[in-house]
């Protein structure tokens, strides 16, 4: 595992962003799933490094509230798809045009809203353990998160959601910003993914079926092939499968 190039910039508000580079090439920029980070999405599971033996660079945000990223708790802070601001200011303080755009899970989900509404143009994109329900259900899905934060010290195992609360509890995040974040995020119109229309890989965990229908979504985009991978939402991240697809499909679009 290749050890990255770690820096850090001020977004639009102040908020100390993290971003971790491996790798010299063409600029691949990555966004990690919620309760996460770009070590443990992109880094911890080689995926960066195979990106980078293909001859790419993997520039790697860490979100707000996640990794090694301010998590301020003033509400002021998060104001609706503050994510989709972060991934702005993060591609002009890299001053690329050139670039590709992927994202899984939460990242995934920033990505398309920044693209569907015209505020990134990426020339390719990748979405990752992403399904139609992600982007248009998000109520549905952040009560689930909502819960696991809000009842965090009395979930226990057998819970469904124990497995999130101790995910949660590994990486050490906040749970008063996590919250705020969270509130922050809003439904995206299916009818706006007409605009995605440049090259997208979906790719999905074959057992995933977190946020909706991943295979759904590729249909709905103009220009999308899907893959289906191994595991369910969170172990398809930590399997080979996952990077091999994405430097597949990205040398096969060359």
């Amino acid at each position: 595992m290749s050890a990255p190039r770690s820096d850090s910039f001020s977004t639009v508000d102040g908020t100390r962003l993290a971003i971790h580079r491996i790798g010299e090439g063409y600029p691949v920029v990555l966004l990690h799933g919620l309760f996460s980070s770009a070590v443990m999405n992109w880094i911890k599971w080689g995926h960066a490094d195979r990106l980078t033996d293909a001859g790419y660079e993997a520039i790697m945000l860490d979100f707000r509230v996640h990794g090694d990223s301010e998590s301020p708790r003033d509400p002021a802070k998060y104001p609706q798809n503050v994510l989709v601001r972060d991934a702005l200011a993060l591609i002009e303080h890299l001053g690329v045009e050139d670039y590709v755009l992927g994202g899984f899970s939460l990242g995934a989900r920033t990505s398309l809203h920044a693209v569907a509404k015209g505020i990134l143009s990426p020339q390719k994109l990748i979405v990752g353990g992403m399904g139609v329900a992600g982007l248009s259900e998000w109520n549905r899905r952040s009560a689930y998160f909502k819960r696991v934060i809000d009842e965090f010290d009395s979930i226990g195992p057998g819970d469904p959601a124990y497995y999130s609360r101790q995910f949660l509890k590994s990486q050490g995040v906040d749970r008063v910003a996590a919250r705020l974040l969270l509130d922050s995020m809003t439904d995206l119109e299916t009818s706006l993914l007409g605009n995605v229309t440049m090259p997208t890989l979906v790719v999905c965990g074959e057992e995933d079926e977190d946020n909706g229908s991943a295979s759904d979504l590729a249909e709905l985009l103009p220009d999308a092939s899907y893959k289906e991978v191994p595991g369910n939402h969170l172990m398809s991240a930590t399997k080979p499968e996952m990077g091999e697809a994405i430097v597949e499909w990205l040398r096969v679009t060359e």
